[in-house]
C-alpha cells in the first residue's frame, strides 16, 4: 500500500486560451512555497510532476525544500487537446469538462488511462505528484467510479491524497476546492 498526494500547479500567469505553456505568477509562486511549508514534514519522497512549467516551477518549491530535483513525466501532463488553436481550445476545454468518460474519444480515454496506470505504478511508495485540474480528477474518477470528467475543482496548489493498493486507487481526502473558470 502506498499514499500519492495529488498536488495541483500553482496560479499559471496565463490561461489556457492565452498561452500553451505559462509559468506561475506572482500568487501562483507563494501558493507554491506555501504547499512546500505544508508538506515539507512528510518528505522527501519521490517528487514527480507535468513537464509544463507551472507545474515543475510548482514542485520544485518542494524540491528545494527536500533537496531532490522533481522527475518530470508527461503521463500526468495536462489534457491533450485536439485542437490547436488557442481560442479554440478553450471553448473545447469547457465541453470536454462538462461532459461524461463514456461519451470521450478514443485519444482522451487513452490520456485519462495513462495518468492512472502511471499513478497505479507508484504501488509500493509514498510520493507527491504535482499535476493539472483535469488529470486530477481523471484520477479521482476512477478511484470513485465517477463518469463525469470534472467531479470536483481541485484549488491551485491544493493536496489531493490517493491510497494505492491491490492496483486500485482510493481517494483519502479531496484536495481544497474553488471556482476555476476557463479563460
Amino acid at each position: 500500500m502506498s499514499h500519492v498526494v495529488l498536488v495541483r500547479h500553482g496560479k499559471a500567469s496565463a490561461g489556457w486560451d492565452a498561452d500553451l505553456d505559462p509559468g506561475l505568477d506572482d500568487v501562483g509562486r507563494q501558493q507554491a512555497f506555501e504547499m512546500a511549508d505544508m508538506l515539507h514534514l512528510f518528505g522527501p519522497l519521490p517528487l514527480y510532476s507535468s513537464p509544463l512549467k507551472r507545474c515543475y516551477e510548482t514542485a520544485e518549491a518542494l524540491g528545494d525544500r527536500w533537496g531532490v530535483e522533481p522527475v518530470v513525466t508527461p503521463a500526468v501532463g495536462e489534457v491533450e487537446s485536439p485542437v490547436p488553436d488557442l481560442a479554440a481550445r478553450g471553448a473545447w476545454l469547457q465541453g470536454f469538462m462538462a461532459g461524461s468518460w463514456t461519451e470521450q474519444p478514443p485519444e482522451q480515454l487513452a490520456w485519462r488511462r495513462r495518468v492512472v496506470d502511471f499513478l497505479l505504478g507508484l504501488e509500493g511508495q509514498d510520493a507527491v505528484v504535482v499535476s493539472h485540474f483535469v488529470a486530477i480528477n481523471a484520477a479521482v474518477s476512477v478511484a470513485t467510479e465517477d463518469d463525469r470528467v470534472i467531479s470536483f475543482a481541485p484549488d491551485n496548489c491544493s493536496r489531493t491524497e490517493l491510497k494505492i493498493e491491490g492496483g486500485r486507487l482510493e481517494v483519502v481526502e479531496l484536495g481544497g476546492t474553488a471556482r476555476t473558470h476557463v479563460n
